[in-house]
């Protein structure tokens, strides 16, 4: 697991562990089951506080994508298929606004916009 903290961002660090770990859940680098780094070793790693690395780690199992086993460690859940897919759902958004949002500043129509992701969609299998 590699997991970089930037200090040049608004994210707060325990997000940016969260996001970091999610994405490697989803990308599938991070296979259900596999153990995580204890919260204490993830802090030392990172050279931040066990409270942000726990934070991170409270909030992934509030999502759903590891569980705690006390005095034994925290673990990648199983997919949950609907999870997944809402994850990603919630990422293309998250990109479409930041598309529309340069689209707005360069002038570009939504038409515009629509004939690039056609010819963008041509060249996927």
């Amino acid at each position: 697991m590699n997991i970089l903290i930037r200090n040049d961002t608004d994210k707060p660090i325990y997000e940016q562990i969260a996001t970091q770990i999610k994405n490697e859940i989803l990308s599938g680098q991070l296979p259900s089951g596999s153990p995580l780094p204890s919260i204490r070793s993830l802090a030392k790693d990172l050279r931040v506080s066990v409270i942000t690395t726990k934070r991170a780690y409270e909030e992934l199992e509030k999502e759903g994508y590891l569980y705690t086993i006390p005095a034994k460690g925290s673990y990648v859940a199983e997919k949950n298929t609907q999870l997944v897919r809402e994850a990603y759902l919630t990422q293309i958004e998250t990109h479409m606004q930041e598309i529309l949002s340069l689209a707005e500043s360069c002038g570009l129509s939504l038409d515009d916009l629509m004939e690039m992701l056609r010819l963008l969609a041509q060249d996927i299998p």
